[in-house]
């Protein structure tokens, strides 16, 4: 496999604001975000046109990208709404467009010419031919179909022109469908999930009935437990940095622009470090054992390689919900020993809590005293959102995140 030793962009994602906050702060190279029309993800908050101005100056006063989604495939009634849009979205400072309909490419092109355009993940780009007619159209990067391999990504990266970008998802949610192509959602719902509003039904229970046993179930497999007959794995990639280098992803992809601001914090903060630590010593990487636990304190399905291997992702079968061996209980707001904190979960005097400061390497310190705003010392921290002053046997730098295992 050819050797492309270039730094790969972490790209992270930004559903609302303090997503956005979370991906600068913990090392994103770029993030990728909505407006109110157009995306993909109608479940995110979003960013309204006063939003996206104050996104964009924040992320690059921080030296952070901004690309902006542009990848539902419009209806005819729509179009007029386009070119104020993108006009609107390159006056705010959007660096790039993600598009996946050649027709609002042109209209980019035309609009907002001064804005990359890269070629969304829906496009469904699986080999060269494609990437390189899409060059040629004016992109700047293709965002390949996730269906892909290592292997096949390398023979895609050997016969494309050099100076263009790829992207590739490394960490998160997949689809049962073939680059996110699905109507399921619609079908079931009214929700359709090719313009950013897919209820999920992929992930829902399902059992077998007989029409004339009015209320009995028949479970499909030998478990009463339900069947889940879509779910797809999560895909981690964060143990393979050199083979994605080695195949020519320039930008690795974080998916999760639906996720909390806490999943965008610990997984960019992870692959950060781990791109780090490969860039010090490419030929002898080895994973530091902590940044992969970090993966393992959010909230995942069952991890695996996706189809980088040449494997499918498959289902987990067994169930439909997520692993969650971690939560978080509060955020820091002043540093120190003695620290000011705003409380998410419940914990105790006495817990051992673990602590994601900005520096990106987790350690451990132990609740030693409770104060809430009455001054009042406290066994607990019951209540969501409440200030309280905590004494620990260690300095909690500001800005941290304090999580508690289950």
């Amino acid at each position: 496999m050819p050797q492309f030793l270039k730094k790969p962009e972490i790209l992270a994602p930004a559903g609302d604001f303090e997503c956005l906050k979370s991906a600068v702060r913990f090392g994103a190279d770029a993030v990728f975000l909505a407006g109110k029309q157009f995306g993909m993800r109608t479940a995110s908050a979003n960013f309204d046109e006063d939003e996206l101005r104050r996104a964009c100056d924040f992320a690059h006063k921080n030296g952070v990208r901004v690309h902006l989604t542009c990848n539902t495939l419009p209806r005819n009634d729509e179009l007029s709404e386009l070119p104020g849009f993108l006009e609107y979205a390159a006056d705010a400072g959007a660096d790039a467009f993600i598009i996946a309909d050649v027709g609002v490419m042109e209209l980019a092109k035309k609009y907002a010419p001064g804005v990359d355009i890269h070629v969304s993940t829906q496009a469904g780009v699986t080999n060269y031919a494609t990437a390189t007619t899409l060059y040629n159209m004016g992109a700047k990067r293709v965002v390949l179909a996730r269906e892909l391999s290592l292997d096949e990504i390398a023979a895609l990266r050997a016969k494309v022109p050099k100076e263009l970008e790829i992207e590739a998802f490394v960490h998160g949610a997949m689809c049962v469908s073939f680059s996110g192509r699905c109507l399921i959602s619609s079908y079931m719902t009214g929700r359709d999930a090719n313009r950013g509003d897919c209820a999920q039904p992929c992930r829902w229970k399902y059992h077998l009935f007989e029409e004339n046993r009015e209320g009995q179930f028949f479970p499909v497999e030998e478990t009463n437990q339900g069947t889940f007959l879509y779910n797809s794995r999560d895909l981690c990639m964060i143990e393979h940095i050199p083979e994605l280098v080695g195949a020519g992803v320039d930008s690795f992809k974080i998916e999760g622009r639906a996720k909390s601001s806490y999943y965008v914090a610990v997984i960019t903060n992870a692959y950060r470090n781990a791109v780090n630590e490969y860039l010090k010593n490419p030929e002898g990487f080895v994973l530091p054992d902590w940044i992969k636990e970090e993966t393992e304190k959010i909230s995942h399905r069952e991890y695996n390689t996706g189809f980088f291997f040449g494997k499918e992702p498959g289902q987990v079968t067994s169930n439909g919900g997520y692993i969650r061996q971690y939560e978080v209980v509060a955020f820091c707001e002043q540093g120190g020993e003695e620290c000011t904190i705003t409380q998410r979960n419940r914990f105790f005097v006495g817990d051992t809590l673990d602590v994601l400061p900005e520096s990106g390497i987790p350690f451990e310190v132990r609740c030693l005293d409770l104060v809430n705003e009455n001054g009042e010392h406290v066994e607990s921290a019951p209540h969501a959102m409440e200030k309280l002053r905590m004494l620990t046997d260690k300095a909690v730098p500001s800005g941290s995140v304090l999580r508690k295992k289950r």
